[in-house]
């Protein structure tokens, strides 16, 4: 019995998108650890990409106003939910919490911009082989996926997001004062409460 390793690669790639998509999630919940030098990493990183992207941008008035949109929608966001962020002190560190719904619209709209692209690339897939081509694999290729103005605006929102929102965190976490900063519960606190 021979072992179709073809399947291998698009398996790995599910397990890595999986695994995104849950610390994405993860993220989004609860406090979290103020840590500067990754949030100023992932700022430059969604910056660079974000202008590797610009010239498909540049294309055609349907993709330069799906951008458009997609970082003004995102600034918005990020600058709601900042607004909602929460500052603790813990042990000496800085925490921050953010605005879960918000945090939670965010993925939810890559989570479904995502498998709605997976459907299409999928029905793309069947089709070629079902017409005998051998080119499964450019479905999902990245100049497959700047085919749509959706998927290119969807990326700049998250990129807007991400780039205000951790922006305006690292910002306030320099000017957070003492009365802005909450501490947690102590554990007799919250059974006295409950």
């Amino acid at each position: 019995m021979n072992f179709d390793f073809s399947h291998i690669g698009p398996l790995l790639i599910a397990l890595v998108v999986v695994f995104a998509i849950y610390r994405r999630l993860r993220r989004s919940f609860g406090q979290q650890p103020l840590r500067p030098v990754r949030m100023q990493v992932r700022i430059v990183l969604l910056l660079v990409i974000g202008g590797l992207l610009l010239p498909a941008a540049l294309r055609s008035s349907a993709f330069l106003s799906a951008v458009l949109a997609g970082i003004v929608a995102g600034v918005v966001l990020a600058m709601w939910g900042a607004a909602r962020t929460r500052y603790l002190r813990v042990s000496g560190q800085l925490y921050y919490v953010p605005h879960t719904y918000t945090g939670i619209a965010v993925s939810l709209l890559f989570v479904g911009r995502l498998v709605n692209r997976l459907i299409q690339v999928s029905g793309t897939v069947h089709a070629t082989q079902a017409a005998g081509a051998d080119s499964a694999a450019q479905g999902f290729a990245p100049a497959g996926m700047l085919q749509s103005p959706s998927t290119l605006g969807l990326y700049f929102v998250l990129m807007g997001y991400y780039v205000c929102y951790y922006s305006m965190v690292l910002w306030k976490s320099k000017r957070v004062v003492a009365e802005e900063v909450s501490s947690p519960p102590l554990s007799g606190e919250v059974e006295k409460r409950a």
